[in-house]
C-alpha cells in the first residue's frame, strides 16, 4: 500500500505547521520539513518542540535561506528529500506541499489512487515549444546566469542581465538534456527520487547550470524526471489543485470553499487562507476519514472565473482584492518610513534590505518608477496604487512572500497612513526629521514647479520660509494625529537615540538597530 512522505516547505506560522504535520501523519504517512532559514530560530524551535516525539516527522539536515525565483528553493527541497528518504525507508511516494496546501480527499482515497497508477505525477512541458510561460522572460531564464534575487535587488538583477546581453555572454544548455517546465507541486515515486539524487551526485555540470537559472523550481525536477523516466510512466498533471486570478496571482480559498474543493479531481489544494480555520479543520478531518465516495465535478476553474468576472463581493471568493476596503490581515506588519528628503528614506530602506530586516520599497506611492515586482495592472500607475492602496500592499506582501514590509512615503500623504490604521494589520510609522537648508528648499521648489530659472530672487526669498513651514506642518500633523505606533528619528539626535526608536518600530535587536542608525551618510545631502 502507498505510504506518502510529504516534503513540506514552509516559512511562517509555526503553530499552523505543527497542526498541518500532525494532520498529515495521523493517517500513517510521514513528513519531512524544511523551515526557511530566513525565519526566526525561535519559530523553528516551536515547530521542533511541537512535533517532538512524532515518529512520522523529520527535518531537513540544513535550513536554507530561501528566496523566490532562486536556486535556494530547489536546494531546500533536495535537503528535505534526502531527509525523507533516510528517515522513512517504507515511503513509496514523495509529495511536495507548502504550508498553504491542504488535502481535499481522504488518505484512503489518496493511497488507493497512487496504488492504482504506477506513475510519477508532475507537469513537464517542453520549455521552448510549449506556451506554459505566458508573459515575461523565457529563453533568458536559461541562457544567461542569474546571481541575485530579482525581487530584492531588481535593478541589479536586470542590470546584470542587460550587461550579459550586451557582452554576448550566452551559455550553452547541457546538450544531453531537454529542459522542461511546469508546476513545482509534484508527487514522485521513491525510485524516481532516488534516481534524481544519483543523477545530482554524478552530474555536477547540470547542477551548476540550474543553480544560476531563474525560477529553477519550475524546471529542475521537471527536466530530470523527463530525462530519467520513460514518458509512459509520467502523468503530466499535478495532483495539487490551484488557480490563478486575472492578475497572475494564486487564488486563495476560504471557509465556504469546502464543497468546491472536495469536488475537484485532485488530492490537495493551495492556497488555503491563513484565516480559513474552519476549512482547515474540516479538511483535516476529511484526510483521516475512511471516505472514498467522492463525486468529482472538476469545474472549479470555470466556476471561479464565472463568478469573479461578475464582480461578486463577500466571503464566497473573498473580497475582490482591488477593493479599497481590502484587508491586509491582522498578522501583517507594515512600516512606513516618512521623510520629505527622499534620498534619506531610500538609504534607510536600502539598509533594511542589506541587513535582511524586512522587504523594503522606495516611494511606491509617490514615484511612478519606484522599483518593485511586476504586479500587473494594479501597480501600473501611482494613481492605481493609491486607489487600491491596501490591495496593492497585499500584492507586495505576497510577491515578497513575507508577513511584513516597509515603504517610503512623503509626509503629505497622511490620508494613506490614516487609512492603513483602519486595517487589522499592525502599522508602525517612522518619522525621519531632517534639516532643510536654503539650497535644498530651493531645489525642492524647482522640482515641484513652484519656481523656475526666471523667478525673481525676491520672490524666491519670500517663498522659502513658507515652504519650510509647510514641511514642518506636514510632520506635525502626523505626530498630532493620535495614531498608535509613531516613532521618530532625527538628524540632530545621537545614533543611540535613533537606534532605540528603530528597535521599537521594527522589533529588532539592539545590534541591528545600531547598525541601521549608523548607516553611512544617512542624512547627508
Amino acid at each position: 500500500m502507498a505510504k506518502i512522505a510529504f516534503i513540506l516547505l514552509c516559512h511562517r506560522d509555526p503553530e499552523s505547521i505543527v497542526r498541518q504535520a500532525e494532520g498529515l501523519t495521523a493517517a500513517g504517512d510521514c513528513v519531512a520539513i524544511h523551515f526557511d532559514a530566513r525565519a526566526s530560530a525561535t519559530d523553528f524551535a516551536r515547530i521542533e518542540a511541537g512535533l517532538r516525539g512524532n515518529p512520522g516527522v523529520t527535518f531537513a539536515r540544513r535550513r536554507v535561506r530561501c528566496g523566490w525565483g532562486e536556486w535556494s528553493l530547489v536546494r531546500a527541497t533536495l535537503h528535505a528529500v534526502e531527509a525523507a528518504l533516510a528517515a522513512f525507508p517504507n515511503a513509496t511516494h514523495l509529495y511536495m506541499v507548502s504550508g498553504d496546501c491542504r488535502p481535499i480527499k481522504s488518505a484512503a482515497h489518496a493511497h488507493a489512487f497512487l496504488d492504482a497508477r504506477d506513475m510519477d505525477h508532475i507537469e513537464s512541458f517542453d520549455f521552448f515549444a510549449s506556451d506554459w510561460i505566458k508573459t515575461g522572460m523565457k529563453e533568458d531564464r536559461l541562457v544567461y546566469r542569474h546571481f541575485v534575487n530579482e525581487r530584492r535587488w531588481p535593478r541589479l538583477f536586470y542590470g546584470l542581465l542587460e550587461a550579459q546581453r550586451k557582452l554576448g555572454l550566452e551559455r550553452r544548455i547541457p546538450t544531453d538534456i531537454d529542459v522542461m517546465i511546469g508546476s513545482q507541486w509534484w508527487c514522485l515515486r521513491r525510485r524516481t527520487v532516488e534516481r534524481i539524487l544519483d543523477f545530482v551526485r554524478a552530474r555536477r555540470d547540470v547542477m551548476r547550470f540550474f543553480a544560476t537559472t531563474w525560477i529553477p523550481d519550475e524546471t529542475f525536477f521537471q527536466t530530470l524526471v523527463r530525462h530519467l523516466v520513460p514518458r509512459t510512466e509520467i502523468d503530466g498533471r499535478t495532483l495539487t489543485f490551484l488557480m490563478f486570478t486575472d492578475y497572475g496571482m494564486p487564488a486563495t480559498f476560504y471557509d465556504d470553499h469546502y464543497d468546491l474543493l472536495v469536488s475537484q479531481d485532485f488530492l490537495f489544494a493551495r492556497k488555503i487562507s491563513s484565516e480559513a480555520t474552519e476549512l482547515k479543520t474540516r479538511l483535516a478531518a476529511l484526510w483521516t476519514s475512511d471516505r472514498t465516495d467522492f463525486d468529482v465535478a472538476g469545474d472549479g476553474r470555470r466556476l471561479f472565473a464565472f463568478l469573479t468576472a461578475r464582480g461578486r463581493e463577500g466571503r464566497r471568493f473573498a473580497p475582490r482584492f482591488w477593493e479599497l476596503s481590502a484587508s491586509l490581515g491582522r498578522d501583517r506588519r507594515i512600516v512606513v518610513l516618512v521623510c520629505k528628503k527622499y534620498h534619506v528614506a531610500k538609504r534607510l530602506a536600502q539598509a533594511l534590505r542589506d541587513h535582511d530586516v524586512m522587504p523594503a520599497f522606495d516611494y511606491v506611492f509617490d514615484e511612478a518608477d519606484a522599483p518593485m515586482p511586476d504586479l500587473g495592472g494594479i501597480g501600473s500607475t501611482v494613481e492605481k496604487r493609491h486607489r487600491h492602496r491596501r490591495a496593492f500592499l497585499g500584492q507586495l506582501l505576497r510577491a515578497t512572500e513575507s508577513d511584513r514590509l516597509a515603504f517610503c512615503l512623503d509626509p503629505s500623504r497622511i490620508d494613506l497612513i490614516e487609512d492603513l490604521h483602519r486595517d487589522r494589520a499592525t502599522i508602525r510609522t517612522v518619522l525621519i526629521d531632517c534639516d532643510y537648508d536654503e539650497a535644498y528648499l530651493e531645489g525642492h521648489a524647482g522640482r515641484i514647479g513652484l519656481i523656475g530659472e526666471g523667478t525673481p530672487r525676491s520672490t524666491v526669498e519670500r517663498l522659502m520660509p513658507t515652504l519650510a513651514q509647510d514641511f514642518a506642518s506636514e510632520t506635525t500633523r502626523i505626530r498630532e494625529a493620535d495614531l498608535p505606533g509613531i516613532h521618530r528619528i532625527s538628524q540632530r539626535a545621537a545614533p543611540a537615540a535613533n537606534a532605540r526608536a528603530l528597535a521599537q518600530a521594527l522589533d529588532i535587536d539592539a545590534e541591528t538597530a545600531q547598525a541601521l542608525a549608523r548607516t553611512p551618510y544617512l542624512f547627508d545631502d
